[in-house]
């Protein structure tokens, strides 16, 4: 590609060699579905913590959140801000009550998934209902990350979509499926100082291009409402407001890190209470600053383009992407130096592989040991089980790459990711606090609670405006309030039952 010199293309090659080579080493002597799932429960807390970060923050978010400032509604002529950041507070504080009433819970003995917690309370059918939840949703959610990860890698790279999916699929499958869950934190643990060094030398470069530097630069964009970031007003819709980021988000993310098994299976490698609860703390302290670092390069990004043309022009608004999308991949190809472009590009591959990796050790656990090892009924080997997971993990690669595919045809592929992630997690979530309340009970009413709140949350998401940070928390209290209910009546029909 025209924009790539000699030296860029050595440092993307360099380090897809070497993040193989790590990744591949680091998981050597995997002989149990123990070590390859759980890393033998012997992996550093604060690697834990990395990896929670750089599992998180997708090649999408790197590319997506500078973009959101960057925005001009055209109906409105609002710009965009940092009202997001509001959403991140409320996940910080997520964390912070996860680390002290859910960790407990999943480390006090040894289990692969949070669905087993809800085995242990109503039995296998509740189990059965959850991970098969995650398989599909996770599934689609995670093909359709790697598809808008892919059009980005598209302009950087210039490859085709296909190519640009099957790249990072395969790359990150080649250290999966050798090293497991070990392999991929320690993976992603080296990618998140890559995805900060990007972040950090981007913050920074921009400003000594403005003139007047930081002072200019941030006089420019507070004058234009780009800093603006705290909105009191409650609402259930847009624009996110406080309660929305602070509330919503919180429940929110007691979800995706409470009851996903992405996040919870980095968790569950801890060797202590104490280690789990110290790897969600620090997370919570990262997170903040993370994403404040992207929100500002994106300000700085509207900054420098009031007073520069684009050298490579916007590619028209197409598949789902608005056209601003494609800003901080244009200003990497255009402005930033030769051989600092490559760590850049190299920083945008390492967390598309970094959320492909997680998704396919996640997947192919729950498939494993929530599915395949509670129905098997004959008596198999170790090796055995191994051997079917490391299969299983092949499998969930083919099915990322095939979603990703087809995600070409889906009109509005963010809405998309948004409310496949948004409409099951108040569902799960309900599941996880019932088994975490009632500690024992029938299968049933929980499983109705579910099916129930994702058919009310499909509803609101088709025929409401409700803002998508609410989604968990409505679901999960239609969820909770629904085999509450159930419960109830079953109750009161086999006491009167008894009676007659």
């Amino acid at each position: 590609m025209d924009h790539l010199q000699l030296v860029d293309w050595f440092v993307i090659l360099a380090y897809l060699i070497a993040v193989i080579w790590f990744g591949a080493r680091l998981g050597k002597g995997q002989k149990t579905t123990r070590d390859y799932f759980l890393g033998s429960r012997n992996v550093p807390w604060w690697g834990v913590s990395l990896s929670i970060v750089a599992t998180e923050t997708s090649a999408f978010t790197f590319i997506a959140i500078p973009a959101s400032v960057f925005f001009t509604n055209p109906d409105t002529g609002a710009p965009g801000d940092f009202a997001f950041i509001q959403v991140v507070i409320g996940f910080a504080i997520a964390r912070v009550l996860l680390a002290v009433f859910m960790v407990p819970a999943y480390l006090r003995g040894e289990i692969y998934s949070p669905y087993q917690l809800i085995s242990n309370a109503f039995g296998e059918g509740a189990r059965r209902a959850t991970a098969g939840v995650f398989l599909i949703t996770g599934t689609l959610a995670a093909g359709v990350r790697v598809y808008v990860t892919a059009v980005p890698i598209e302009l950087l790279l210039g490859i085709n979509t296909l190519s640009a999916i099957v790249l990072f699929v395969v790359l990150s499958l080649s250290y999966t499926y050798v090293g497991g869950i070990k392999a991929v934190v320690w993976t992603d643990a080296a990618q998140f100082f890559l995805l900060i060094a990007g972040g950090l030398f981007t913050l920074f470069f921009i400003p000594s291009l403005i003139d007047g530097g930081w002072g200019a630069a941030m006089g420019q964009a507070g004058d234009s409402g780009r800093l603006n970031w705290l909105n009191t007003r409650f609402a259930w819709s847009g624009p996110i407001n406080l309660w929305m980021g602070v509330i919503g988000g919180a429940i929110f993310g007691m979800a995706t890190h409470g009851a996903d098994q992405l996040i919870v299976q980095r968790v569950l490698t801890c060797g202590s209470v104490k280690d789990g609860r110290k790897a969600l703390i620090l997370s919570s302290l990262i997170i903040v600053p993370l994403f404040l670092t992207f929100l500002l390069v994106g300000a700085w990004l509207w900054v420098y383009y009031q007073h520069h043309e684009m050298v490579i022009g916007m590619p028209e608004a197409s598949r789902g992407f608005k056209q601003h999308i494609y800003v901080f991949p244009i200003f990497i190809l255009s402005v930033i130096p030769a051989g600092v472009k490559g760590l850049l590009i190299v920083g945008i591959l390492a967390a598309a592989m970094s959320s492909v990796s997680s998704a396919l050790s996640a997947l192919a656990s729950v498939s494993t040991m929530d599915l395949l090892k509670r129905l098997d009924r004959k008596e198999r080997s170790e090796s055995e089980y191994l051997r079917f997971s490391k299969q299983s993990t092949l499998f969930w690669a083919g099915m990322l790459i095939l979603v990703a595919y087809l995600t070409r045809e889906v009109q509005s592929v963010l809405d998309t990711a948004f409310a496949l992630h948004g409409l099951t997690t108040g569902a799960m979530l309900g599941a996880m606090l019932l088994a975490l309340c009632w500690k024992t009970g029938q299968s049933a009413p929980v499983v109705f609670g579910m099916v129930v709140s994702l058919a009310v949350m499909i509803g609101i998401k088709l025929e409401t405006s409700v803002g998508w940070p609410w989604y968990t928390m409505i679901g999960a209290t239609i969820a909770c309030g629904t085999a509450w209910l159930a419960r109830f009546l079953i109750s009161g029909k086999t006491k009167a039952n008894r009676s007659f």
